[in-house]
């Protein structure tokens, strides 16, 4: 029996903070991850990745927008350097993280698998064997893993951890892909390929894409998605079907079977929190998004806490990094919380040609009039008429009464930066007034932020 401080079921954005916020206090802390590597999910096969490959579709098609001003010769994309920058990538990053790793004392980083034996006792399978730990801190932090529904045919389909693993699956560019889901991975995706030149067809089981999030601003997204982007809503996927080395995918639509070849199926319906072994038998209680935590990130064993994916509470990375430093903060403290974690206000962006970002309350779940908007027109933007991306705008909400801001969203130019700039004035409680008078950088699209709070004036 071995004894450590703290012991992290995983070894990604929820568990390494904590790990080495713990460690640089003096603890002995040993994570445990079956891949062996300091990093979870995001880099192995999702944000970063995905946004390797985002970010280089969008120099493209940039590009193409400037070639009726000038440029010269025709740009093309080399799908599979494209998926070498991708890999070279990750492997930076993981190199990276490996010297942090060494340059830490007291953490090491076991790879293998952890089963819960009791609450202080968890056993490591591993190539080597099994050995086994007491902890006085645990934090399950196994983030989660694809979901693959039940469907015939799923087999036949890539994932998301296919398309964007390390040396992924897809080493040329298809004609025509199928994507089976309508969240933001599955939105992303297809973005991407069809502004490659690939015919996507995107089916839907219910009837929004981006199901959960404001429609106003969804509708905004939806109607500046690339050319050769087909959505369907309202479908009911039946089977995926091998026809002579091609796909063939069949659905219901309004009782109608209806069928489309293609060369790619991606299944993008979703993930799934990862629950350790012997997590339920020990008593820690789960709920419908994953392990059931509080803002404090306590299970009902006050020194097991669970961060990050695996509880299910916001399922981005930030978000995990946050949750983790939060879960050190309360162990350091004797285990009585000194630290909560905000699931209310994270900054979420989906990573489509072109983005939308928001955060906090937006006026479908405040209610009609509970809120004050202001927005700013990118037409309006220095900035995006430079880029001639000029689709979109920024808007804000406030509370009537006091004009403290409650939220806000992009949609379109860089919006991914922006939601930060206005998720530090939310976390700051500013107001319109506040707002107005900060002096945000011309020409740059920020300015928008501070526009569209005098527009209120």
């Amino acid at each position: 029996m071995q004894e450590v401080d703290l012991l992290c079921i995983g070894a990604g954005g929820a568990a390494y903070p904590a790990a080495f916020r713990l460690a640089k206090a003096g603890r002995q802390v040993l994570m445990v991850d079956p891949k062996g590597v300091m990093s979870g999910n995001c880099l192995y096969e999702g944000c970063v990745p995905s946004k390797a490959i985002r970010e280089t579709v969008a120099l493209y098609d940039g590009l193409e927008r400037f070639q009726s001003l000038g440029l010269q010769g025709k740009v093309t994309v080399d799908f599979t350097a494209l998926m070498q920058h991708k890999d070279a990538v990750q492997a930076r990053r993981y190199a990276q993280h490996t010297e942090e790793l060494a340059a830490a004392p007291g953490i090491q980083l076991c790879k293998g698998v952890a089963r819960l034996l009791d609450a202080h006792t968890v056993a490591v399978d591993s190539d080597k064997g099994t050995d086994t730990y007491r902890a006085a801190h645990i934090l399950i932090a196994s983030g989660s893993d694809v979901f693959v529904p039940p469907l015939p045919g799923a087999e036949l389909c890539l994932t998301s951890h296919d398309l964007y693993k390390p040396s992924p699956a897809l080493q040329s560019l298809p004609e025509q892909m199928v994507i089976i889901g309508g969240g933001y991975i599955g939105l992303e995706t297809a973005t991407f390929f069809a502004r490659l030149g690939t015919q996507v067809t995107l089916l839907q089981k219910g009837e929004r894409i981006l199901a959960g999030m404001d429609p106003a601003m969804v509708n905004q997204l939806l109607a500046l998605l690339p050319a050769g982007l087909q959505i369907h809503t309202n479908v009911e996927v039946q089977r995926v079907e091998d026809r002579a080395g091609r796909r063939q995918v069949v659905w219901l639509d309004q009782g109608q079977e209806i069928s489309r070849a293609a060369d790619v199926v991606v299944l993008a319906v979703g993930r799934h929190p990862v629950i350790p072994e012997g997590a339920e038998s020990i008593g820690i209680e789960l709920d419908r998004h994953g392990i059931r935590v509080g803002p404090d990130l306590q299970t009902r064993y006050p020194h097991i806490y669970a961060a990050g994916d695996v509880n299910g509470r916001v399922p981005l990375f930030h978000a995990a990094v946050r949750q983790s430093l939060v879960a050190a903060h309360n162990m350091l403290a004797g285990d009585v919380p000194t630290d909560y974690a905000d699931f209310t206000q994270v900054p979420t962006t989906v990573f489509t040609l072109p983005a939308v970002a928001y955060i906090g309350l937006t006026p479908s779940k405040a209610g009609p009039g509970a809120l004050l908007e202001a927005s700013y027109l990118f037409a309006e933007d220095a900035r995006a008429q430079i880029l001639e991306q000029r689709e979109g705008e920024i808007r804000l909400f406030f509370e009537p009464d006091t004009l403290r801001l409650k939220g806000g969203w992009i949609v379109g130019l860089d919006a991914g930066s922006l939601i930060g700039q206005i998720g530090t004035a939310l976390a700051a409680g500013m107001t319109a007034y506040d707002m107005a008078r900060f002096a945000d950088q011309h020409p740059m699209s920020a300015e928008g932020v501070s526009k569209a709070a005098r527009n209120l004036f």
